[in-house]
């Protein structure tokens, strides 16, 4: 009897540091297997760099949370879906690898940070994109014409990498659809309009501004519902 007490409890002790090999596995992946794992469906990827390295290079597809600007990676990671797998990557891993225990500490169910960031994946010959430095900026003049080119102009100040800019996009869709003619939405790349989010104090993504005849009518920065739009242009 006392043998298969120790048959037993040996059992339970390799299933037991199986499991825990195993979670720990899936909390990481080097390159080739990341890789992989992004290529699924509802998928989200998060680069949890600065803006700026993020503009240097990134893995395409990837929206942005600075871990270091506390206040912005609260805000972004907020707009995320805790039900969906979330694979996160910095530069050589360790940010990414505080910021994946920050969203498992708030209930994402799965977060995987990529071994050795960035680095690891370019020194693996894995493919990155990277913002054109030469992307002509709108100048405050030009952007007054646009703003004068329907009676009603909403503008959105987004990018394709912000988490709540990506969550208002069906909104967004939405309410211009219902709208018609009535609205004109013009859409401003956040990433890129940067001299001319300063001359307007646009301080956060995403950022919309309703102008009417020309002339800024209402603001709001962060999401919005399409009653809340809806709203603004009765």
């Amino acid at each position: 009897m006392r043998l298969l007490y120790q048959s037993v409890f040996l059992i339970f002790l390799s299933l037991t540091i199986s499991c825990n090999n195993t979670a720990q596995t899936n909390e990481s992946m080097g390159p080739d297997e990341f890789e992989k794992a992004i290529q699924q469906k509802n998928v989200q990827l998060l680069d949890t760099r600065t803006a700026g390295e993020y503009r240097g290079s990134h893995i395409e597809g990837s929206l942005q949370a600075d871990w270091l600007n506390e206040e912005e990676f609260i805000s972004r990671t907020a707009h995320l879906d805790k039900s969906k797998p979330v694979y996160v990557y910095c530069q050589t891993g360790s940010r990414s690898a505080d910021a994946a225990d920050y969203l498992r500490e708030k209930g994402f169910k799965q977060v995987v940070n990529l071994t050795g960031g960035m680095s690891a994946w370019r020194r693996a010959g894995k493919p990155a994109v990277a913002d054109d430095p030469a992307k002509k900026q709108t100048s405050y003049q030009e952007y007054e014409t646009l703003t004068k080119t329907a009676s009603l102009v909403l503008v959105d100040f987004g990018a394709e990498w912000c988490p709540p800019c990506k969550k208002m996009e069906p909104v967004l869709n939405a309410f211009v659809q219902e709208q018609g003619t009535k609205v004109k939405l013009l859409k401003m790349d956040g990433g890129n309009e940067i001299a001319l989010m300063q001359s307007l104090k646009v301080e956060a993504l995403p950022t919309f501004i309703l102008y009417n005849n020309g002339k800024e009518t209402k603001r709001l920065q962060g999401v919005m519902t399409k009653e809340e739009l809806e709203a603004w242009v009765k």
